[in-house]
């Protein structure tokens, strides 16, 4: 009888790359919602980061998490522009 032999092969994956990646496309889309681009901005950034630590330990899900990185910073942006259009639109009010 031939011996038959399995090899059981772990695929490395970097949830935390790919969580902070989609947040920060969620940012990007709804980054005008003041509660909700706030927190998913902060989370991206948190995720994303955390992300590219493990990335330099696994090996995999670096790109992802630099650009989520990236976003994260571009959604930071949006997010001033948005509270300083608001807040001169309040001023212009008042």
């Amino acid at each position: 009888m031939s011996e038959q032999v399995i090899q059981i092969v772990e695929k490395k994956s970097n949830g935390m790359a790919t969580a902070g990646f989609v947040l920060a496309l969620i940012t990007v889309f709804f980054g005008w919602i003041p509660f909700v681009g706030w927190v998913t901005w902060l989370l991206g950034l948190i995720f994303s980061a955390l992300g590219l630590s493990k990335a330099n330990k696994v090996g995999v899900g670096k790109g992802l998490a630099i650009a989520g990185l990236v976003i994260s910073l571009i959604g930071i942006v949006v997010l001033l522009v948005v509270a300083a259009s608001l807040a001169a639109i309040i001023g212009m009010n008042v």
